[in-house]
């Protein structure tokens, strides 16, 4: 695996995420075309896929570091040409493509605003009474249901077919 750091003449915070299978080196302010993310635009997206971060030119730790991101403009990419032909063979085949993109602006770099615990008010300490149960008495037992008799009426005999009669005379 190969690290590759940036040294940057300005300093400010940016950020190395994954998304779509790419790699985007981010900083606040900056806009970017990524592969397309679910949402609308002028929605909040966050990118949580943080391979690297920077703040003041010295390397921070990745852990729980999110990107914050608006959505510009959901929008497709140029059309690319698939041209595929063999020569002698009278193969040739044409596909297009446009790859459907969205549109980011990077809001914000930095850990997850932790949310507070609501504070608990101390309680006095409750007494309570522990008293022994009451023993029990057995459920009484259910009546089991009484078998349920069914009637199979037989189907009526069928009569031999009537031969019919062929008989010759004899003579």
């Amino acid at each position: 695996m190969r690290v590759t750091l940036f040294v940057m003449d300005d300093n400010t915070m940016f950020a190395i995420v994954r998304t779509g299978g790419k790699q985007y080196r981010v900083a606040a302010g900056d806009k970017i075309a990524v592969e397309k993310i679910a949402g609308e635009a002028g929605e909040t997206v966050t990118l949580g896929d943080v391979l690297l971060a920077s703040d003041d030119g010295a390397v921070t730790s990745a852990v729980d570091m999110i990107v914050s991101a608006e959505i510009i403009a959901q929008a497709r990419g140029e059309k690319v040409i698939v041209f595929k032909k063999r020569r002698r063979h009278n193969y040739r085949r044409k596909n297009g493509h446009r790859q459907s993109l969205t549109l980011l602006k990077i809001t914000a770099i930095g850990a997850p605003a932790k949310k507070a615990a609501p504070k608990k008010a101390e309680a006095a300490p409750v007494e309570v009474a522990v008293e022994a149960a009451p023993a029990k008495k057995p459920a009484p037992k259910k009546a089991e249901a009484a078998p349920v008799e069914v009637a199979v009426k037989a189907a009526p005999a069928k009569k031999p077919a009537a031969k019919k009669a062929t008989a010759k005379k004899e003579a």
